[in-house]
């Protein structure tokens, strides 16, 4: 309207032009920050001492859900050796537009139950997700650690309209000890050092890719930002394991009917194993893991 208004299209065009540099250097005086008044289920960050092999994850959530609003924040310390690192697996879950979707990794070790990472942003108290907002700095990143009966069962068993589907991947020990790694790095940065999300940047699934080297990262595929399609261009680059055709592997590894009536069970993670694994060997030494000395696992 200025524009319009204004007889001196130059003067006019300053105007517009001071005006945005105005907001521009509003916006770019923004900070991100651990300090707000954080919804329960991302008050707490978590973070990682390392030893070598071995690793103390601190703010391991694993909370008690009644409903996806009605829960007991639980936050816990667990102890993992790297050296008993198996594996990884990828959940991926929808909850409308087949083109969008959010993954999860899921590390597998042979005496631990599973630690799964999801990159998501971090609400406050009386604050929603939006996606418009998310290309703006609105909300900050967090890298939630978690177990898969808080993570995972959260998006099968209390979301409506969530599907999740489980992959067993083919990435060898001492791979996954590097992403692991990888993550971990992340989490102790972000806790001195918060960053904010971005539904393009940095967003659930480019975050994932930029935390390797560059020489590492694979190459760049329009199905990282469309990432419902993820699973796809995974299957293409032979890391989701199997053995089947991708849609006959996909509808085999969507786990929401075999998580529902595993809810409460201290052996969900062993009742929803993806396709393809070895099952019997897992099951076991998931079982093997549950009746571990519960020092490993400290609520707090």
């Amino acid at each position: 309207m200025v524009f319009f208004a204004l007889k001196n299209r130059w003067r006019a065009q300053a105007l517009v032009a001071a005006g945005f540099s105005i907001v521009l250097t509003w916006w770019l005086t923004l900070r991100p920050s651990n300090d707000r008044d954080w919804k329960p289920d991302v008050a707490r960050t978590a973070w990682a001492e390392i030893d070598g092999n071995r690793v103390t994850l601190h703010r391991v959530r694993n909370c008690d859900y009644r409903t996806e609003t009605d829960y007991t924040p639980r936050w816990e310390t667990r102890v993992v050796d790297l050296s008993r690192l198996r594996g990884i697996d990828l959940a991926i879950t929808y909850w409308g537009s087949k083109w969008i979707a959010h993954p999860i990794l899921s590390f597998q070790f042979d005496n631990a139950l599973p630690i799964c990472f999801s990159i998501e942003t971090r609400l406050e108290k009386g604050e929603t997700y939006s996606a418009i907002g998310g290309l703006y700095r609105r909300c900050e990143l967090i890298y939630i650690c978690a177990d898969e009966r808080d993570v995972l069962r959260l998006r099968t068993n209390f979301r409506k309209g969530e599907e999740v589907y489980l992959y067993r991947t083919t990435v060898k020990p001492a791979e996954a000890r590097e992403r692991f790694r990888e993550y971990l790095a992340t989490l102790n940065l972000l806790r001195a050092n918060p960053r904010w999300y971005n539904a393009i940047t940095t967003n659930c699934t480019t975050s994932i890719r930029t935390q390797h080297a560059a020489s590492q990262r694979a190459p760049w595929d329009w199905r990282i930002l469309l990432n419902g399609y993820l699973d796809q261009m995974l299957y293409e680059h032979g890391v989701l394991a199997g053995g089947l055709p991708f849609a006959e592997l996909k509808e085999r590894s969507h786990i929401n009917a075999a998580a529902r009536p595993a809810n409460d069970a201290p052996d969900f993670s062993a009742r929803i194993l993806p396709y393809g694994t070895d099952r019997a060997a897992r099951l076991e030494s998931r079982r093997r893991t549950l009746a571990a000395p519960a020092s490993l696992n400290t609520q707090h």
